[in-house]
């Protein structure tokens, strides 16, 4: 038996069942609740985006307060503790702040020629820079926290601790608003010249070591060119012994590994100096240890860099895949070079305010085992600090040295990591503060400036170009390979952009006079506010 539905009721065919009648669709009804979802879609996209730039920021500040905790662990019950957790929080600021503009210097060529990706450098460069600060990080944390000021002098006065938290926070303060800038300043600057203003303002000017500021300023000006010319030196050398050779494979075969090999034992000799206390083996016996190590990794690196030649063409692009793990490994170790010098820059001052309140009292930590005159978990704050700003925050002028100063391959890159690395661990040796920022950079302006030289007056490469050419039957002519051209098409062929470069030397030039005037100031306004 067939029963009725209720009058008025719709089937699912869309007809009325009372009347046969086609249905109405309750067009009103179905537009309003689209628009209501729609909204509800806005608001979630909005959010997503406003609490999308607070995650980094909250991660920071989870970080500042885990190393108040870690620090407490040291300081907890001893006198003016309150003064080392504000202290810790403001070089953990700091080094947050250096790890988010200098990662560019570490892995900005890597990242720019396309060896590694972005993810995998910010990993890599996390952790090398913690093990550089731990292992080598204690030469330029003394200079830092001991020889720009005189310290002894300012500790009777009881400004030091001040003097320093003044500096710390002048610096990050301006290498944050750097940063922002995507301007690629120099920490070092940054950090020398907040201490210099910082203690100008505590104690006078006749305190400030005005000698040891004029022998790092004289590193400041010499190391980029010193990096500009080791980069160009090594580019040399592989577009002579490898690029412009008629069978470039089997070029790359025989030199990248001893590449690998000579950076490999010079790093592991560096090594051995730092970990190994002075006097407990020889001159002699490192040069052997770095000799050895380099001889092993050529050994093992021969057959990795056959393996990966096998089937590739005897072009300049085939080359890219070859040179790829020599630039990781100089990557890497350029990393572990900025976490040896640059933590100071972030710790030197929270081991002179360390210093100067165990002095005052009975700070158990003074008896750690220390780097230098800094305690281990000093120098782990500052490393882990920067490691979590490379995470955070170290994409935004990674682009920028790696990609638009001039062009970089992997062959490049290379040479540019290698030279700012050698520099930077040579001047972390000797204790000197140097810039990163200006030895990476001084390093890709090096190779920019070498290659339009080479470009115009190397006679290996022009006899190389006209015998490819001879080789395709393609007619040579030697004016198009010189400058006899007219001078706009001269400067479109250039391969520095020289507006990077006059914009980078301003950025230079202003942030250790801003630092130090910062710095001076933030020290009045706590000594208003606090004693």
């Amino acid at each position: 038996m067939h029963i009725a539905p209720p009058v008025g009721q719709r089937n699912t065919r869309g007809f009325d069942s009372e009347n046969g009648m086609p249905d109405q669709p309750a067009t009103p009804v179905k537009r309003t609740l689209d628009k209501d979802l729609d909204r509800f879609t806005y608001v979630e996209d909005a959010t997503h985006h406003v609490t999308k730039r607070l995650v980094a920021p909250g991660i920071g500040l989870i970080f500042l307060g885990l190393a108040m905790v870690f620090a407490g662990i040291y300081v907890l019950d001893q006198p003016r503790a309150t003064l080392i957790f504000a202290a810790v929080a403001l070089a953990g600021y700091m080094a947050m702040n250096i790890g988010a503009k200098d990662v560019a210097n570490n892995v900005g060529a890597a990242v720019g020629a396309r060896a590694i990706t972005m993810t995998q450098a910010l990993v890599m460069a996390a952790i090398f820079e913690v093990l550089g600060a731990v292992i080598a990080g204690g030469p330029v944390i003394n200079t830092i926290s001991t020889h720009i000021v005189d310290t002894n002098r300012i500790i009777s006065s009881g400004k030091l601790a001040w003097l320093m938290m003044s500096a710390l926070l002048a610096a990050a303060l301006w290498i944050n608003f750097a940063t922002w800038l995507k301007a690629p300043v120099s920490t070092t600057h940054a950090i020398v010249g907040a201490v210099v203003g910082a203690g100008a303002a505590a104690v006078g000017p006749e305190l400030v070591n005005w000698r040891m500021l004029a022998a790092i300023s004289a590193g400041w000006v010499v190391t980029p060119f010193l990096g500009g010319a080791i980069a160009a030196s090594i580019l040399f050398f592989i577009k002579s012994t490898i690029i412009y050779r008629d069978d470039k494979i089997a070029a790359a075969r025989y030199w990248i590994p001893i590449l690998i090999g000579l950076m490999a034992g010079a790093f592991s000799a560096y090594l051995v100096v730092q970990l190994v206390p002075k006097g407990a083996i020889s001159g002699l016996l490192n040069i052997a240890i770095g000799i050895g190590v380099g001889v092993i990794t050529w050994l093992g690196a021969r057959p990795l860099v056959a393996a990966q030649s096998t089937g590739l063409e005897n072009k300049n692009s085939s080359l890219r895949k070859l040179f790829s793990l020599p630039l990781i490994g100089s990557a890497a170790l350029m990393s572990f070079a900025h976490g040896a010098n640059d933590v100071a820059n972030a710790i030197g001052p929270l081991a002179a305010i360390v210093r100067d309140i165990g002095l005052g009292g009975s700070l158990s930590v003074m008896a750690e085992t220390t780097t230098a005159n800094a305690p281990y978990w000093v120098v782990l704050i500052g490393g882990c600090g920067i490691s979590i700003g490379v995470l955070l925050y170290g994409p935004r002028l990674i682009r920028l040295v790696g990609e638009q100063i001039t062009k970089l391959n992997p062959m490049r890159a290379y040479c540019v990591a290698t030279s700012a690395a050698l520099t930077v661990i040579i001047a972390a040796w000797f204790g000197f503060p140097v810039s990163s920022t200006h030895i990476a950079v001084g390093s890709v302006f090096g190779v920019g400036f070498f290659r339009e030289w080479y470009t115009s007056h190397s006679t290996r490469r022009l006899a190389y170009m006209r015998g490819k050419a001879e080789a395709a039957g393609i007619p040579w002519h030697e004016a198009d390979n010189t400058d006899e051209r007219n001078p706009d098409e001269i400067h479109r062929r250039r391969l520095v952009r020289r507006s990077h470069f006059m914009t980078i030397i301003a950025a230079w030039a202003i942030t250790l006079p801003m630092s130090a005037l910062l710095a001076a100031a933030v020290y009045w306004v706590m000594v208003a506010l606090f004693i």
